[in-house]
């Protein structure tokens, strides 16, 4: 049990850089394409390891089960929300940075 402990706080510490990248991304990058790529990709990325490391220490499999429908949940709505203002910037006609 202490190793799936261990295990399960190594999987959380490794998903906090890629809550970090995102938010670094997110505040740096040029255009809104890109900053939604590096925020959806690595929040995705991050979510998935605190849930890999909340699942690991979890001591009933419905929790397990709970999580997992949460990070599914998550995915969607995420995925969903990005298209949909990816969608809203091109009926702008925001156009894509380029370098000059």
């Amino acid at each position: 049990m202490a190793f799936l402990h261990g295990l399960g706080m190594v999987c959380i510490l490794l998903g906090i850089p890629f809550f970090v990248s995102g938010t670094i991304g997110l505040l740096r990058f040029p255009d809104i394409y890109t900053r939604l790529h590096a925020l959806t990709k690595a929040d995705n990325v991050g979510l998935g390891f605190v849930v890999l490391g909340l699942a690991l220490q979890a001591e009933e499999w419905n929790t397990v089960a709970r999580l997992l429908l949460i990070w599914l949940l998550v995915l969607i709505a995420s995925s969903a929300s990005c298209h949909l203002v990816a969608r809203a910037a091109l009926r702008r006609k925001i156009q894509p940075w380029t370098r000059p």
